[in-house]
């Protein structure tokens, strides 16, 4: 899967991506991530990306033309003019030509926080594709052109403001690259993991069983199979129910599932 990362800031990924899983997907060919940095996109001297907002306002806002011409760079997507009736009427008018874009061959997400809640079926839905690419604005946001003509998508990663785009862009290769076949040492992982069933994930335990006197539970050092598959989904829906009881009306549940929370006190709405 390769990753088209579009920013103003690309050193900001080496560190991140150059450790742990993300470099291990990397040195494997699993994943392929290619920054590009929108101000060798920008004309002129100083190679500016940015202007004061149209209507005034408070900080700046990304321009819309290096952005385009990144973008379409980066997939191979030519702009042409739309119509020579739209040139002729244009040229009358004094106005610049309408232009528009061959269809992009992956999606093209802009990262914002007006964007759709990012999650883990955000990440199975993204996994599913052979290319991402993702835009990270900056400053006071991105010129709307680009959110109206040229992005496929747009994707928040929570309910705050970021200085921009990057690290939000990190968040999702970091969480689709997890789901890639061959990006874990233990396949299954990603199906156990924390929200990957609806539900929050079971507590953990290593050695030595016993710390500071506190102890390992006891079910986890019988052997039994079964028995300790239970207590882990039980613990999972105990965990859910006092942490993230939202969780519990969208996550499949089975009839054994519905007992156990009713012994909690738990009601289906």
């Amino acid at each position: 899967m390769r990753f088209d990362i579009f920013t103003l800031f690309p050193a900001m990924f080496e560190g991140p991506f150059s450790d742990s899983i993300i470099a291990r997907a990397l040195s494997a060919g699993i994943i392929q991530v290619q920054t590009h940095n929108v101000r060798d996109f920008a004309e002129g001297k100083h190679q500016v990306t940015d202007d004061y907002p149209y209507g005034g306002g408070g900080g700046m806002v990304m321009k819309p033309d290096p952005i385009f011409r990144a973008v379409e760079a980066a997939l191979e997507m030519s702009a042409r003019q739309a119509g020579a009736d739209q040139a002729d009427t244009a040229q009358a008018t004094e106005e610049e030509p309408l232009f528009i874009s061959t269809p992009a061959p992956c999606p093209i997400i802009l990262l914002s926080p007006q964007g759709r809640p990012f999650d883990q079926r955000v990440a199975a839905e993204l996994a599913g594709h052979e290319r991402l690419a993702l835009i990270c604005g900056r400053y006071e946001g991105v010129d709307e052109r680009v959110r109206l003509h040229l992005a496929t998508d747009e994707i928040s990663i929570g309910d705050y403001v970021l200085s921009g785009g990057e690290l939000a862009a990190m968040v999702i290769v970091d969480a689709v690259t997890r789901l890639l076949p061959g990006a874990l040492g233990f396949e299954a992982a990603p199906a156990q993991d924390s929200h990957a069933t609806g539900l929050l994930e079971y507590p953990h335990f290593t050695r030595p069983p016993s710390f500071r006197g506190y102890h390992v539970p006891e079910i986890l050092l019988s052997g039994h199979h079964g028995r300790v598959a239970q207590w882990r989904r039980h613990e999972s829906l105990r965990r859910t129910l006092a942490r993230r009881p939202d969780l519990l009306a969208r996550a499949v549940l089975g009839k054994k599932d519905l007992v156990f929370l009713r012994t909690l006190g738990w009601e289906k709405p």
